[in-house]
């Protein structure tokens, strides 16, 4: 299974990016896709998650700003982040999770996104 992310960058405060995550490998159920971040000196934290059925969660400092979206066809998941602050600045991961014969997870690599004051 390998998670591919693209799509990070450079960005001015105020400006937007899109995330892109595409699962390959995927021989089982998918039951939910998402995106973490990790600063440095912080912990990694949730960004936002859509499960297979659409139900989606969002940390609580993107909420309104950014919107996750999925192709279950495709097992592709998208970040689409806007209003960005320099305090969104991170490494990226993108996220799957399956419940299909026991729980697993895996993650991407990561994709560095920096936002400019």
């Amino acid at each position: 299974v390998q998670l591919v992310e693209s799509g990070g960058g450079l960005v001015q405060a105020g400006g937007s990016l899109r995330l892109s995550c595409a699962a390959s490998g995927i021989t089982f159920r998918l039951d939910a896709m998402g995106w973490y971040r990790q600063a440095p000196g912080k912990q990694r934290e949730l960004v936002a998650a859509i499960t297979s059925g659409g139900r989606t969660n969002y940390g609580d400092s993107v909420k309104g700003r950014f919107a996750i979206s999925g192709d279950n066809a495709k097992n592709t998941v998208y970040l689409q982040m806007n209003s960005l602050k320099p305090e969104d600045t991170a490494v990226y991961y993108c996220n799957a999770k399956t419940l299909d014969m026991g729980y697993r997870e895996y993650w991407g690599q990561g994709t560095q996104v920096t936002v400019s004051s």
